[in-house]
């Protein structure tokens, strides 16, 4: 099977930090360069500049070729494990639903969307 994992690059994080030096990489720039080297088989990690969750800290969003899609938020560089073991799980479905007891933590508490896949129109 396969999975995209979407990271928004342009993320500040949950709680930004006014005394951050604005030359420093986002939180979510951060995130994508672990995800880079962490990325689980299976799964293409792509930047994204924005995924419209701005209020919702780091996200990303899950999606594959006739699966279920999800967008996460409220997440961090040092969630990165936990989101590669989420996108594995994921990567390994054929319909994009992982079981619930299986989900990473983060993956069941942190869904920000759950998005149908499309199908093209039945004649």
């Amino acid at each position: 099977m396969r999975a995209v994992l979407h990271v928004c690059t342009t993320c500040r994080g949950a709680l930004p930090d006014p005394d951050a030096d604005p030359a420093a990489p986002r939180p979510g720039a951060r995130l994508m360069e672990v995800l880079t080297r962490t990325a689980p088989e299976g799964v293409e990690i792509r930047p994204v500049e924005c995924l419209s969750a701005c209020s919702q800290g780091c996200a990303v969003a899950l999606s594959g070729p006739d699966k279920w899609s999800y967008v996460y938020g409220r997440l961090t560089p040092e969630d990165a494990a936990e989101i590669a073991a989420g996108a594995r799980a994921y990567a390994a479905t054929a319909d994009g639903v992982v079981p619930w007891r299986e989900r990473p933590a983060i993956f069941r508490k942190q869904s920000l969307a759950r998005i149908p896949p499309h199908f093209p129109p039945q004649e």
